[in-house]
């Protein structure tokens, strides 16, 4: 593999206990290209800007996808990645259905481990730190012809992170008008344009004093499938209820890992629909105790409120939230 270092490093300009995610990158890229079939070895080059062509398809016909990840350092400054064969996996199923080329095994992980050696001292130790990392491929090929591109180009670069809210409270709408996803579309996909699709309706219930939105089926709206950048737990009674993955829905990573943890807890998890009349009523009875999102960037991340049709429904504080619990022993 080609490396090229950089010639002089960033890390002193960064304040790492005042980091806004996504905005600060480390030194190095990795990058490989697909043409003729194949892709290259890849290599390793100083991060920054680079050059493409206008008419490269990602533009015009949005082939794109991508992933994240996280790296840890231990106390023994061990850096530790958290379940990237899920993600690797991920990745390629994402670009089954974008018609993007599935990347090879030993191209991703070796561009991967790689990049975290020369860049391992942008991850900190520490509750709470962690380097954010951006696999992503998009169509490079110079062409406004409506179809698969015939050349791509993967890339992955990295963050230094801490949690993504903070402390912050989080207030989410329950959508009743937009869709994030329909049946037998790219739901299941980390395609970029199902993100961009979200900002709208996302930036209307934000002016609203909302964080996010809980996405409900595209059919009637009445089935809860996931939020923003979360899967979604609810806790009612002393059973968790998370709503199945399907087509439409992202098999989140943090979410395995949950239920997985839940389980070995004796903590009852039922992966099935549920309903916003069910999600209501649990509410008025008493019953609906907590109400948590997973994901990468947000680790386990804690709701105290949603709205619904201009009624906003705050839930109580718990001593001993399953919540807490879970993420400390992510």
């Amino acid at each position: 593999m080609k490396i090229v270092l950089s010639k002089k490093s960033k890390i002193g300009n960064v304040d790492f206990e005042n980091l806004e995610f996504g905005k600060i990158f480390t030194d190095h890229i990795f990058v490989s290209k697909f043409s003729n079939g194949k892709w290259t070895d890849g290599e390793i080059m100083p991060y920054g800007d680079f050059l493409i062509s206008p008419s490269a398809r990602v533009f015009h016909y949005g082939q794109a996808i991508f992933e994240g990840m996280k790296c840890y350092k231990s106390d023994k400054d061990s850096l530790i990645l958290f379940r990237p064969d899920e993600n690797f996996k991920r990745f390629n199923k994402s670009s089954d259905r974008m018609a993007i080329p599935k990347i090879n095994k030993d191209v991703f992980f070796n561009g991967l481990n790689q990049l975290l050696k020369l860049d391992c001292e942008w991850v900190k130790k520490g509750d709470g730190n962690a380097l954010y990392i951006r696999p992503f491929v998009f169509a490079s090929e110079p062409s406004i012809n409506a179809s698969e591109a015939d050349e791509y180009i993967f890339m992955i670069i990295c963050c230094p992170s801490k949690s993504y809210y903070g402390d912050k409270k989080i207030s989410v709408k329950i959508e009743e008008k937009y869709s994030r996803a329909a049946r037998g579309g790219v739901g299941y996909a980390k395609a970029a344009g199902n993100y961009a699709a979200q900002f709208y309706p996302t930036l209307l219930a934000k002016k609203e004093g909302y964080q996010q939105i809980i996405w409900t089926d595209s059919n009637n709206h009445k089935s809860i499938e996931e939020a923003g950048t979360m899967n979604l737990f609810f806790r009612i009674k002393n059973k968790l209820i998370t709503s199945p993955v399907s087509d439409s829905i992202l098999d989140g990573i943090t979410r395995k890992s949950i239920i997985e943890l839940a389980r070995n807890f004796n903590i009852e998890v039922e992966e099935r629909p549920i309903t916003i009349d069910e999600l209501l009523s649990s509410f008025k009875n008493g019953y609906l105790k907590e109400i948590f999102g997973s994901g990468t960037a947000v680790v386990v991340l804690p709701i105290h409120s949603f709205g619904y049709q201009n009624k906003d429904y705050n839930i109580p504080d718990l001593e001993n939230p399953f919540s807490l619990k879970l993420k400390k022993l992510r």
